[in-house]
């Protein structure tokens, strides 16, 4: 072979490996707990499909939102929606990705999962520290014919800013007067009692190790955990388990047209199946992006997200696709304000 002929092909064969290796693209994102199973199982097979990774910290949304109004991250995720000035201080643009649910799991001798019975006012009531045992009255009153031990109630919250917090307490800001002024709803409030544990792993692991322990986690960390799940009573006056139809039900009451910035309220729906803490969680985009590839891409992963494979993905881990509907109007909203 000459020697011109020998560089020639090692020159090639050296573009194409160079080509290659930078046609892969990574983007990183950051934030809420919450979707984080759904985001890493979309992300390894969109890796599969494109070659592009995802590279997602679950580090909590009141985390999620800081990374992105400082621009470290290419998306920022959170549950709890940002309200319309802070969106337009940081240029940001939100929409929704996924639906889940939230559940309450407990840790308690004998009882099996969906056998307990709670309501929202007696949810608020553990978690302002007024019942402090598995046998007080306003429990066994709703248990009939279940054995309620004599031992303490351990709440167990985030101790993390946190969407999930969020949801929980706005829902049961909704449900009770006396928790709505005493500690509100926010993705960070001054919890009565318990313990403190950070991420949604962080309370499924504590409820599993503690016994008499109560605490709330979206549904996956449950399920993935095997934590004893408990129904709740919904706005309907009826006692529901957690189950995908009951989330279905909820989330089909939200109201898209006449919410701004997509954040619209899934907790506490009326409908005689409906789960009563149920809520969309969302992905801050920047409207003018220092790495506009990056961003080109998260856009581009969450349309295939939105398709059916990632439709698929998300059912088989209980979470709730987005109606066709808002995935349009998401997709007008990309076109007309992220400058690309």
């Amino acid at each position: 072979m000459k020697l011109t002929t020998f560089f020639g092909t090692a020159l090639a064969v050296a573009g194409t490996l160079i080509a290659g290796s930078a046609s892969a693209l990574d983007f990183n994102g950051a934030g809420a707990s919450f979707p984080a199973p759904v985001y890493q199982s979309w992300g390894a097979k969109y890796k599969e499909a494109t070659g592009n990774a995802l590279n997602y910290q679950s580090i909590g949304s009141g985390g999620g939102q800081n990374q992105i109004i400082n621009r470290t991250v290419d998306f920022g995720a959170s549950d709890a929606p940002m309200d319309s000035a802070k969106l337009a201080s940081a240029n940001l643009l939100q929409f929704p990705a996924v639906i889940g649910s939230i559940v309450a799991t407990v840790n308690l001798d004998g009882i099996q999962t969906e056998q307990l019975k709670l309501t929202g006012p007696v949810l608020a009531d553990i978690y302002l520290g007024k019942i402090t045992k598995w046998n007080d009255k306003a429990i066994a009153d709703l248990n009939a014919g279940v054995t309620l031990p004599n031992q303490a109630i351990v709440p167990v919250y985030r101790s993390d800013s946190s969407g999930t917090s969020y949801v929980f307490t706005t829902y049961l800001a909704e449900i009770s007067p006396e928790w709505k002024s005493k500690v509100g709803a926010a993705t960070s409030v001054q919890w009565p009692v318990g313990a403190g544990a950070k991420g949604n792993e962080g309370i499924a692991g504590t409820v599993k190790n503690t016994k008499g322990a109560i605490g709330y986690v979206e549904f996956v960390y449950a399920a993935a955990n095997k934590l004893v799940v408990t129904q709740l009573q919904n706005k309907a006056g009826k006692f529901v388990s957690p189950t995908v139809p009951a989330f279905m039900e909820a989330a089909g009451a939200a109201d898209w047209n006449n919410t701004k910035d997509f954040a619209a309220p899934m907790t506490n729906t009326a409908g005689a199946g409906a789960w009563p803490i149920v809520s969309a969680t969302y992905i801050l985009l920047p409207k003018d992006p220092k790495n506009v590839e990056a961003s080109k891409e998260v856009m581009k992963f969450f349309e295939w997200s939105y398709g059916k494979e990632g439709g698929e993905i998300a059912e088989k881990l209980h979470y709730i696709p987005l109606p066709a509907a808002v995935v349009d109007r998401i997709k007008a909203a990309w076109k007309a304000e992220v400058k690309i």
